[in-house]
């Protein structure tokens, strides 16, 4: 296995030589064959142990045996302590999600802080099928069939062309001790339910299932690939990306065949779900919207555009007299200047005797009015300003004010206000600064 495991790294991962690797260790059978094999290989190496306190005083008798082993062999060793059922009781969400959760957290933390270059997991071919079923059972689409990446991101998985058999036998050849999880015997879990009562079966039908199942995947992953490929192109031709937006151009989208698998593909990781509802908007009248938690899509003419979802900033926000900058709900500063250069929409020049603090900065309301700069004496309504603007729904929520009692002194990175602007009689001149 020693030798495979070398030709394998060799050929698949030789981005991982000379690096600095931070091995997931459990103390099971899977990780410690993992530790054993890369201290052969002579890999830098350090353990990372997480202690999720699931299995009263096992757990902590993992964390020493592991924090033991690490001590023997002259490995440095990182371990951790969390109160997982109180961060899924938190998050509302299964154990084995908030497990996850803290353990990747964790791992990408310490990468950062003590200067290593990969995470290594001893993730195998046996995972690989039982991630595959249990996603099979759920209901999935070909991502979920194409099974664990070997490499995602600083995270890289080098026993997944390894049976757990193969590794057991390594284990007992080499005197590899390691610990037993006693919950991996229960069939409480969805995935031990599978590993000690359909896997068995499917062997028993055939011996090689493994040996198939691993063909039968690879032929998904290439026909995955061929689904990013395409999926890439037709991007390209009909979505364009507008500061933190993306507007799918309809008119192209509809000229394809099935085009709700793009959208479907290209959405999926922005939280939404309801896909009967997307499905509608394409077709409905503009100004409808489909939201999932963080992100938001508008039907807007012939368009649908994709922006994150502004409502977490509903409300008003303050600036005191003195006030230099401000974070929320956007970054702006406020400078005192002995004189003015050129405005832009990104920044104007006030006259600071003709403001009352604390300013305030609000969503705009139907109804609100200003004098808009240049045009003496004149106002004019902020609706009226985002349709000769042609301002999509989406521009128009995202627009803040700038007011002074009750005035506004700014539609932030719009227009500023005459009543405001700096006149040869101006004392103080005060330059604020807005990025959305």
């Amino acid at each position: 296995m020693l030798e495979k495991l070398q030709n394998h790294l060799n050929f698949n991962f030789p981005f991982l030589t000379g690096k600095k690797l931070l091995l997931a260790i459990s103390g099971g059978l899977d990780s410690m064959v993992l530790l054993h094999l890369f201290q052969q290989i002579k890999f830098p190496i350090a353990v990372a142990h997480c202690n999720f306190q699931l299995r009263g005083l096992e757990s902590f008798e993992d964390q020493k045996f592991v924090q033991d082993y690490a001590e023997r062999n002259s490995i440095p060793c990182y371990s951790t302590i969390f109160d997982t059922n109180a961060f899924a009781e938190d998050y509302q969400i299964s154990i084995q999600m908030a497990a996850r959760e803290l353990r990747y957290n964790w791992f990408y933390e310490l990468l950062e802080d003590e200067k290593y270059d990969y995470i290594i997991t001893a993730h195998h071919a046996d995972d690989n099928l039982e991630t595959f079923l249990i996603n099979l059972t759920r209901g999935t689409g070909i991502e979920g069939l194409s099974g664990i990446p070997s490499v995602n991101d600083k995270v890289v998985r080098p026993l997944l062309n390894f049976s757990r058999d193969e590794i057991h036998d390594y284990a007992k050849k080499n005197e590899v001790l390691w610990r037993e999880d006693s919950s991996n015997a229960t069939t409480k879990y969805l995935r031990n339910k599978i590993r000690h009562e359909l896997v068995p079966i499917l062997k028993e039908i055939n011996p090689e299932f493994l040996s198939s199942f691993q063909k039968t995947q690879s032929y998904l992953q290439e026909a995955q690939q061929m689904v990013e490929d395409a999926s890439t192109l037709v991007y390209q031709q009909v979505a364009r990306e507008i500061n933190d937006e993306i507007h799918f151009d309809l008119q192209k989208l509809q000229q394809l065949p099935n085009y709700y698998s793009y959208l479907y593909h290209w959405l999926k990781d922005y939280g939404f779900s309801d896909w009967t509802a997307i499905h509608d908007l394409a077709e409905s009248q503009p100004g409808k919207q489909v939201f999932s938690s963080a992100f938001r899509l508008l039907k807007d003419r012939s368009t649908l555009i994709l922006s994150p979802n502004t409502e977490q900033f509903e409300g008003n926000f303050y600036i005191e007299k003195g006030q230099l900058e401000v974070k929320i709900p956007l970054n702006m500063t406020l400078c005192k200047v002995p004189d003015i250069s050129t405005a832009s929409n990104s920044s104007i020049f006030v006259d600071e005797d003709k403001l009352v603090f604390p300013l305030q900065i609000r969503k705009w309301r139907e109804g609100d009015f200003f004098q808009p700069f240049g045009m003496n004496g004149q106002t004019k309504k902020v609706s009226k300003l985002f349709k000769d603007g042609k301002l999509s729904l989406f521009e128009k929520e995202a627009v803040w004010l700038l007011c002074s009692n009750h005035q506004i002194v700014w539609v932030i990175g719009i227009r500023a206000d005459e009543r405001f602007k700096i006149e040869d009689s101006t004392k103080n001149i005060i330059n604020i600064s807005a990025n959305q």
